[in-house]
């Protein structure tokens, strides 16, 4: 079934392709480039940070800094990934088998309240404080000075974030910091026009945990050290005090080469005098990942400091960029020159910037490389920027979205070896769960919880069902491998990794599943709605049920791709034969109820939060694609009815909530309702420094919305389908986007105006046929390998 909003009176049937030679002359008047400086790329302020969410952050994926910009006495407030407490012999919980079975039965008899209790006592490890943490702060004293002209800006075409003022005499002060990632180490350069030079105290430090010292710092050899091991003395776990006294351990290295004045090394700190300028040299390692950290440290430290900081910055920004300017947005604004708050004050009090949009949405692939790269751990809830010894969430791994929705966006901006960290980390996982699967649940293959840390745990951690009886978080994770398989076309990568990870998802799902005896299908049970509860027919506010249509949707995908899987590698075993058997047993995920929408849990209940922040029941149409404009038209205002009514009832109030309504609604085509909730993502869930906010920060919402733009430009989770600007808004009449992917690694350059595409490039890799979308209008296009073709609108003319 093909969407009611195609033109059928234009639609054109004829196979065509335009070849290189004609192509790139079609191409020559596209309009590339990026704007001058208006504000794009440039987040900008005159005055330095008072505070950590008006700070900078800098990152190389596994070293990352907040830079405060401060000309007395300059903040740089520093993290590494791998900071995280021991393990503590933190096992699984107490149920197994037989307990399951007895909530099986619970909820087959209606008793979703004693359910609820039982799984919380049996399968819960109630409360848990492991946090990861603040690697601590890099201090640069300059003492009282006083200074004029000041501009603080993060430049995201070179990850550079710079600082800049006048001193009491007139002289030119400028500070750069970059974290580079082919050089693993923080840079930060000094220059003085002054004939007095700069004279300045640098010391390091780190906060204390629950009142102990855990870390000492000293100088040697003309080296500052940090040195020191993450404990959790407030660690609780299975809702009782249990105090973690050791964990990653981690040496800090700073060192400086100055020119001119003096530099003297005490006990703990470095003092400058008089110096014209100077470069600090900051590289840590730790036990997580060199088992000689120490060493290591000292050896990248004497090679970094060999090299000139220009060369340093030259390499940082070749690396950097060659993933960064892999996309370019230009959509058509006035021209604005305020600062980056001001820019955002405007909009909190009604005001449109365009320029601040595509700015925002530069910002989220800006993060996702500096803080996810091949070799790190992947994106956290804050990324990599953390200034806690106990942060918000523990600033894990949270697998019910928030870790999925960091990711959205790196396919589709053509990040796609920035999901190598993700994928690493949840083959660990996978891992993991083969043994919680088994002893927890008597269950095949792996299980995956709704959260962990960086030991990749798999048991559940909350003190209730509502939030922590969570089952599919497996299924959701594995709709990335097989993503990532349709952008890149990868069979590998599909053969050696996703399928294997793949299938033992699969098998714990297929052995997890029962048979519901009031329907006689098969259901996921126990089973729950994220984070949300119903009102049951005996007035219980619970959480439990009989196939929640999120565990549903999850698990039918996830079959359902395990088997063309398994088909593209030629693979029949005992599991694909079992799983297509119990595919089309599986008791739908979309069911509507009495007012047209979709039903969350197993039945029609009363909701005790109807504007829930999760919108968990529209899974198969965001981020799956069970449901689809051109495949099962008659469910999209199912689908639209379900999120109208979770926003009138206040949905949306999170950043990553907001983000999350942004990508639905760009399926919906709905540019201007997306555009509305972009608005109100700036207005009310972006900080100073355009750091999403939860409250408080929580990096999924930037990832999100990076991800939410890309859905409004560009589709392709429809089979063979790609929809060219599906949801533009009347805001962005005319622009131009480059480098952005479909699925069948196909690369797409767009240009429009007066709302229009009027020009799309299309290259891939592979021959392929498929079917465009473009301005209501459908059309099939041939792709020969290696050979762009460039689609005019004249070719669109009736």
């Amino acid at each position: 079934m093909k969407t009611d909003t195609i033109n059928r009176g234009l639609l054109l049937v004829a196979v065509f392709s335009v070849m290189l030679s004609g192509g790139a002359n079609a191409f020559q008047d596209f309009p590339s480039g990026i704007p001058p400086e208006d504000g794009a790329h440039i987040l900008m302020f005159n005055q330095p940070a008072e505070t950590w969410l008006e700070a900078l952050p800098v990152g190389n994926g596994r070293l990352g800094a907040m830079v405060f910009g401060n000309p007395q006495k300059e903040h740089i407030q520093l993290n590494e990934d791998s900071l995280w407490p021991d393990e503590n012999g933190w096992g699984l919980a107490d149920g197994n088998a037989t307990d399951l079975q007895v909530i099986r039965e619970l909820l087959i008899a209606g008793e979703n309240r004693k359910a609820d209790a039982l799984f919380e006592e049996k399968f819960l490890t109630k409360d848990i404080v492991r946090s990861h943490q603040t690697l601590g702060d890099l201090w640069i004293d300059f003492g009282d000075v006083t200074y004029t002209g000041y501009r603080r800006t993060l430049d995201l075409r070179n990850a550079l974030a710079t600082a800049s003022f006048e001193d009491e005499n007139g002289s030119r002060v400028k500070q750069q910091v970059f974290a580079s990632h082919p050089d693993d180490a923080l840079i930060i350069t000094y220059t003085t026009e002054s004939e007095a030079g700069l004279t300045a105290s640098i010391s390091i430090g780190r906060p204390m945990d629950a009142g102990r010292e855990t870390a000492r710092w000293f100088t040697e050899r003309d080296c500052l050290v940090m040195q020191g091991e993450v404990t959790q003395y407030n660690a609780v776990f299975k809702g009782g005090k249990d105090p973690i006294s050791s964990g990653v351990k981690f040496d800090a290295l700073v060192k400086i080469r100055h020119t001119g004045g003096t530099v003297e090394y005490t006990p703990h700190t470095i003092e400058l005098t008089r110096v014209k300028a100077f470069t600090v040299f900051l590289v840590v390692n730790t036990s997580f990942y060199h088992r000689d950290y120490a060493q290591r440290s000292r050896t990248q430290l004497e090679a970094v400091v060999r090299k000139d900081a220009e060369a340093l910055r030259d390499a940082h920004i070749r690396d950097y960029r060659a993933l960064y300017s892999r996309v370019q947005l230009d959509i058509d604004h006035e021209p604005v020159s305020l600062p980056t708050d001001e820019r955002l004050e405007q909009v909190k009090n009604g005001g449109v910037d365009v320029g601040l949009e595509t700015l925002l949405f530069d910002y989220g692939r800006y993060l996702l490389i500096s803080s996810s790269r091949k070799g790190s751990l992947p994106a956290n809830l804050q990324g990599l920027w953390n200034n806690q010894i106990e942060a918000p969430w523990n600033a894990d791994y949270h697998l019910n979205i928030n870790l999925q929705m960091n990711y959205w966006l790196a396919n589709v901006t053509q990040l796609d070896e920035l999901n190598e960290s993700m994928f690493d980390y949840i083959d660990r996982l996978v891992e993991n769960g083969k043994v919680a699967a088994k002893q927890n649940y008597g269950g095949e293959g792996s299980f995956l919880p709704h959260a962990t840390d960086i030991w990749a745990t798999s048991f559940l951690r909350s003190r209730t069902a509502y939030w922590g009886a969570s089952f599919g978080a497996g299924g959701w994770m594995m709709q990335h491998y097989w993503n990532h398989y349709l952008f890149t076309q990868d069979e590998t990568f599909l053969r050696d990794r996703a399928f294997p990870a793949m299938q033992e998802v699969a098998k714990f799902y297929s052995s997890w599943i029962i048979e519901n005896p009031h329907t006689g299908k098969l259901v996921s049970a126990p089973s729950s709605s994220p984070e949300n509860r119903f009102i049951n027919e005996k007035g219980d506010t619970v959480a439990l049920c009989l196939g929640s249509a999120k565990d549903q949707q999850v698990i039918h995908e996830l079959f359902t791709n395990y088997l063309r899987a398994a088909e593209l590698l030629s693979v029949a075993n005992t599991w694909t034969a079992t799983i297509a058997a119990q595919l089309p047993r599986l008791r739908s995920g979309i069911q509507l109820g009495a007012d047209g929408r979709i039903l969350e849990w197993d039945k029609a209940y009363r909701e005790p939060e109807p504007g829930h922040r999760h919108m968990s029941h529209l899974y198969a149409f965001h981020p799956g694609n069970a449901i689809t404009q051109y495949e099962t038209p008659e469910l999209i205002d199912a689908v639209r009815k379900s999120m109208d009514y979770r926003m009138e009832h206040g949905g949306g109030h999170t950043g990553w909530s907001r983000a999350w309504l942004i990508n639905l609604q760009a399926r919906l085509l709905d540019g201007e309702l997306a555009h509305e909730n972009i608005q109100l993502l700036l207005q009310k869930s972006i900080g100073p420094n355009l750091f999403d906010l939860h409250p408080p920060f929580q990096i999924d919402g930037n990832f999100g919305y990076t991800a939410g733009v890309a859905e409004m430009l560009i589709q392709s989770h429809e089979n063979r389908v790609v929809r060219i600007l599906p949801a533009l808004p009347a805001a962005w009449k005319t622009g131009t986007v480059k480098g952005l992917k479909a699925r069948g690694n196909i690369t797409v350059d767009i240009h429009w105006e007066n709302g229009r595409a009027v020009a799309v490039r299309l290259e891939s890799p592979i021959a392929q046929t498929l079917t465009m979308i473009m301005n209501g209008e459908e059309r099939q296009v041939v792709l020969q390998a290696d050979r762009p073709i460039v689609l005019g609108e004249n070719l669109y003319a009736a």
